[in-house]
């Protein structure tokens, strides 16, 4: 009875020693990982460092649709009306801007000399040049990161030629680094005066909605140059499907006729769109600007978000999936060697080999090839040797 008493005494003070070293190691563990600065997760997927603050406004647009003028009316709007702003510039063959940025690519990237080292032209420098400044846009990041409490947009002006940003893989990663950390809204501004033209117009809406479907980030539609012309009529057009319909009729043409039939299929993407005019000039509708990106930011939140975190996740349990693969397949290959030297194939040396093989080859070819050359010329006949003797009488006449 006394050593079962002394049993079931000792049990429980041998769970707490346990309880308290696993507690121990819990908290040594927890400290390690503060130390490095590495968040946990239930998961045990890590997600970004995600902020509601700073929105993000990725500027595109057509050239000489006045995407830069209108970026520094914005800028100039943030000044007057106390707004934290932070400008980035992506446009290095820009000469001169109109605005301050905090951020020039032009103070990292020399557009000229990418142009000159790899024999570029101006298209072929603006691409090399972004590719460059997006293997260090982790850096913009961490910068943006450390002012995100003292800032409430980040404004980006990209370059001229909005391909060589919306369908570059440069283009690409800095949008998903800035959507991954930041609430991001992209902004696709409108030529409004050129855009009276059915077809032209047809052809700003298809481009936004590549980009959305491209960027899969709420997009707003900026229709600027409206001191110049209203756009009461784009608006029009994206809500009543006849009134475009009545003004493309007039020209019979098959572009006309294709245009009109994109405009019912495009119905849907005009009601799940933000539009606002704005004059970059007198700055008329700015202030409608600013609200449509809130908007814009609150439905990030609520409807995007939520899908780049899902595909976030979906990358990072493939990544860990084939992580878990080359993991087997070492264990298996350890436990196959049995602790032995392996020599690891890399697939050089068969290529070597085959190389090797296929040169032994062409040389056997070439040594018979030889061979009955030698044959050829060593084994004349008596009717061979009279035609050699009267090509030989040929050559003599025709001698100089």
């Amino acid at each position: 009875m006394d050593a079962s008493d002394n049993a079931s005494r000792n049990e429980p003070m041998q769970m707490d020693s346990g309880a308290q070293a696993k507690d121990k190691e819990k908290e040594e563990l927890t400290e390690t990982m503060n130390k490095l600065h590495i968040e946990g997760s239930s998961s045990g997927i890590q997600t970004p460092n995600f902020r509601r603050k700073p929105v993000i406004i990725i500027v595109v647009g057509m050239a000489g649709s006045g995407k830069t003028t209108l970026l520094h009316r914005l800028v100039c709007h943030t000044h007057l009306s106390n707004i934290r702003g932070y400008v980035l510039n992506l446009d290095p063959a820009v000469m001169t801007l109109p605005y301050a940025a905090n951020i020039d690519i032009r103070d990292t990237v020399k557009y000229k000399e990418v142009m000159k080292q790899f024999n570029l032209g101006p298209n072929g420098g603006i691409l090399t040049s972004l590719n460059l400044f997006a293997t260090k846009f982790d850096e913009v990041i961490s910068v943006i990161e450390r002012r995100a409490d003292q800032l409430d947009y980040v404004i980006v002006d990209t370059p001229g030629q909005i391909e060589i940003f919306t369908w570059s893989a440069s283009g690409a990663i800095i949008t998903e680094a800035f959507a991954s950390t930041f609430p991001t809204v992209v902004t696709y501004v409108v030529d409004t005066p050129r855009s009276e033209n059915p077809t032209t117009f047809m052809s700003n809406m298809l481009y936004a909605c590549s980009i959305l479907y491209k960027t899969r980030l709420p997009l707003i539609l900026a229709f600027n140059k409206v001191d110049v012309a209203q756009h009461q009529f784009a608006l029009e057009w994206m809500e009543d499907f006849e009134a475009f319909q009545a003004a493309a009729s007039s020209d019979h043409s098959y572009t006309s006729t294709l245009t009109q039939s994109l405009s019912l299929v495009l119905d849907e993407f005009y009601n799940n769109l933000k539009s606002v005019g704005v004059s970059a000039v007198n700055g008329a509708g700015i202030e409608a600007f600013f609200k449509a990106v809130e908007a814009s930011a609150e439905e990030y939140m609520e409807t995007y978000k939520a899908d780049l975190d899902k595909r976030h996740g979906e990358k990072q349990r493939l990544e860990e999936e084939r992580r878990r693969e080359n993991m087997d397949k070492l264990r298996r290959d350890m436990e196959k060697s049995g602790g032995e030297n392996v020599v690891l194939s890399t697939g050089l040396k068969d290529k070597e080999t085959s190389k090797s093989k296929s040169m032994i080859d062409e040389e056997d070819e070439e040594e018979d090839e030889e061979m009955d050359d030698d044959d050829d010329l060593g084994i004349y006949s008596e009717e061979e040797d009279a035609i050699d003797e009267d090509e030989d009488e040929e050559v003599d006449r025709f001698h100089f």
